[in-house]
């Protein structure tokens, strides 16, 4: 099973490279694990707390469901991928079965992060962005999708955002076997990891 993971900063184009990719492939034949279904449940939590929890350093992830996945998959079996809400920062009871693949995209800010995770990964890609457009994207996205104001998300970015990304998100880029910047207006780049991907499901 050939594993490509795609990291990069909250807002950068991950999910749309993720998705142009997809789009140029055989149906059924990819799987895809976002990151962000494993992060931590936070049930037993206060509500009032859960707002306060940093989602962007590594702790935030339960890396070790992640692997176990991972490597269930690459032995042929199938996996119950977690599903995770951000308006209650909570695990959900519902899961998304996932078969084996010949190939996995593992896609997350963290993905490279996590030196165990790396060794499994037979590419290792870095969606790069500008961070005006990455915030900006964060902002659209965060008001639409998880009830925040366009204040909270600013006041979120200036005291978590740009500081775990600076200190875990960017180091990240220095693992990667291809950067690819603009995010996913980068048709080139996209183009290329796709051609790559289909002559290895050949």
């Amino acid at each position: 099973m050939l594993i490509i993971g795609i990291a990069g900063g909250t807002g950068s184009g991950k999910t749309t490279v993720v998705r142009k990719i997809m789009e140029r492939l055989p149906q059924g034949e990819v799987g895809v694990i976002s990151q962000d279904s494993y992060y931590k449940d936070s049930s037993h939590i206060p509500v009032e707390e859960r707002q306060k929890i940093n989602f962007d350093e590594p702790d935030a992830f339960d890396w070790d469901l992640l692997l176990d996945h991972l490597q269930q998959l690459s032995e042929g079996k199938s996996i119950d991928m977690p599903t995770y809400s951000y308006l209650t920062c909570t695990r959900q009871e519902e899961v998304v079965p996932m078969g084996p693949h010949d190939v996995v995209l593992v896609e997350g800010i963290l993905v490279l992060s996590d030196e165990r995770l790396r060794e499994m990964m037979n590419i290792k890609v870095f969606v790069d962005a500008d961070a005006d457009e990455r915030l900006i994207r964060v902002i659209s996205r965060d008001c639409i999708e998880r009830g925040r104001t366009p204040q909270m998300v600013i006041d979120r970015y200036e005291s978590v955002l740009k500081p775990m990304h600076n200190m875990h998100i960017e180091p990240a880029k220095h693992f990667a076997d291809l950067i690819i910047p603009q995010g996913g207006h980068n048709e080139v780049a996209i183009n290329l990891l796709t051609d790559y991907i289909k002559s290895q499901l050949k």
